[in-house]
């Protein structure tokens, strides 16, 4: 796919949702190796991503890990990876990756399926401060 940068990560995420979005200004703020790249999920080049990695929208909705040419991840694996990249403290996270995916996922899901009641949505994607614009795809 072209206009993808190849040698960042690519997170896809829900654009409306206040969890997810706050989400995204820490791993902005923790990224001190420039690893990532954001699209939101409900924008045209997201939907062209999750199109042409062939997965199915009703399996997440939340997040996604993409690495451009070689695989995603999404619900509690793409967590545990971005967490690992971010490194230092952080990387402690994936430790839980040791645990079934199955129960992983399921906690997941349950935060995943209560985040607009607990967090919020807003009306719209956030729209980046100029010196974070470069983050975003």
């Amino acid at each position: 796919m072209e206009n993808l940068p190849q040698d960042k990560k690519i997170i896809l995420f829900d654009g409306v949702c206040n969890l997810c979005d706050s989400t995204v200004q820490f791993i902005i703020k923790h990224d001190k190796k420039d690893i990532f790249r954001f699209v939101a999920l409900q924008s045209k080049f997201g939907e062209k991503i999750i199109k042409h990695i062939g997965l199915d929208r009703s399996k997440t909705d939340s997040i996604i890990l993409y690495e451009p040419g070689l695989s995603y991840l999404y619900k509690s694996e793409a967590a545990f990876k971005i967490a690992n990249e971010l490194g230092g403290v952080y990387s402690l996270i994936s430790i839980f990756s040791i645990l079934p995916k199955w129960l992983t996922n399921k906690v997941y899901d349950y935060i995943a399926r209560n985040r607009y009641k607990w967090y919020g949505k807003k009306d719209e994607c956030m729209l980046p401060t100029p010196e974070m614009k470069a983050k975003f795809l």
